[in-house]
């Protein structure tokens, strides 16, 4: 194996990825996963995602002990033979992600929307997690 040249503006995996695909077998695994926002205000916890070409029928959320997982796959459609790429960086097919919630929630109430090719989900807090006001009683 060569030696590479450190460069801090490189992508840190770029390198581990061009060995693994020198491997036999592993253009049949292909996976990416989906960069996330995760933010709250007093009442909800909000995670966004950007998704573009994913048929948002291919993807399942779940929450569970407060970790959110978003799983599902983008399919690789394409009539350019995969010889003839110069350089292929999008990814395809199958992700998986669980995130850590900064909060306890009430998975029940999740709703998510999907639009423009971002889904966003936002998840009620539980009412034990919301702050409270607590008044200062003077004697």
């Amino acid at each position: 194996m060569a030696i590479v040249k450190w460069t801090p503006w490189q992508d840190p995996f770029e390198e581990f990825e061009k060995m693994l695909q020198e491997w036999p077998g592993y253009q049949n695994v292909r996976s990416f996963v989906p960069a996330v926002d995760v933010y709250q205000d007093n009442d909800n916890v909000y995670i966004e995602t950007p998704l573009p070409g994913v048929n948002i029928n291919d993807v399942t959320i779940s929450v569970e002990n407060d970790v959110l997982t978003i799983q599902g796959k983008r399919e690789h459609k394409t009539e350019v033979d995969e010889k003839n790429y110069y350089r292929q960086e999008v990814r395809y097919g199958s992700f998986y992600r669980s995130i850590a919630l900064p909060t306890s929630v009430n998975g029940d109430k999740a709703e998510a929307e999907y639009k423009d090719g971002i889904l966003k989900v936002t998840i009620p807090k539980e009412e034990k997690a919301k702050p409270k006001k607590i008044t200062i009683k003077t004697k």
